[in-house]
């Protein structure tokens, strides 16, 4: 007697959960992937001034005037300069090491004022900001070091306080452009 020989079936891969794993294979690496989130600039504004409160008197001498225009070119007390240059002029303006009367009197009294264009570079407002800050975070350092022998970010929170408020305190002003046409 011969027996036929039956028709063997091809091996398959089931497909009908193929989608669902692909779909929780996307879900899980939804889920556990981070995605950098800009946050912009880091700025403490003041609380806005009553509307009768007159602004307080400032010295001509107590104030460091920088501009910087459309073009990107910046003003310093009514004298060009390069971006490279505002750090350590700021740094000079504050401290006032030389006692010179178009300086600051004291750094306590020293206010740095910037003022853009409505079309200034975003770019260039940016490093402007760097710059300034870094000057602060410069003298803030210097004074950790003379005054406690230690650096900045190893002070405790009084000597902070006295480093960043009585010695260096940051003030800083952000001028209104002017209106564009």
């Amino acid at each position: 007697m011969l027996l036929k020989k039956r028709a063997r079936e091809e091996a398959e891969i089931p497909s009908s959960s193929l989608a669902d794993i692909a779909f929780l294979l996307l879900i899980f690496f939804l889920v556990t992937t981070t995605i950098d989130v800009d946050t912009g600039i880091g700025l403490v504004l003041p609380p806005p001034p009553e509307p009768d409160q007159e602004p307080p008197p400032i010295k001509e001498r107590n104030l460091l005037k920088i501009l910087v225009n459309s073009q990107g070119l910046i003003l310093l007390d009514d004298q060009p300069v390069v971006i490279q240059e505002v750090k350590d002029k700021v740094k000079e303006f504050i401290k006032n090491p030389t006692n010179d009367p178009d300086l600051s009197e004291n750094p306590l009294k020293a206010i740095v004022s910037l003022k853009t264009d409505r079309q200034t570079p975003y770019k260039i407002y940016i490093d402007m900001l760097d710059e300034l800050v870094g000057a602060y975070d410069e003298l803030w350092e210097e004074a950790a070091q003379t005054r406690f022998g230690k650096t900045f970010e190893r002070l405790n929170d009084a000597e902070v306080i006295v480093v960043k408020k009585e010695m260096y305190p940051k003030k800083l002003s952000e001028a209104e452009p002017d209106k564009g046409n």
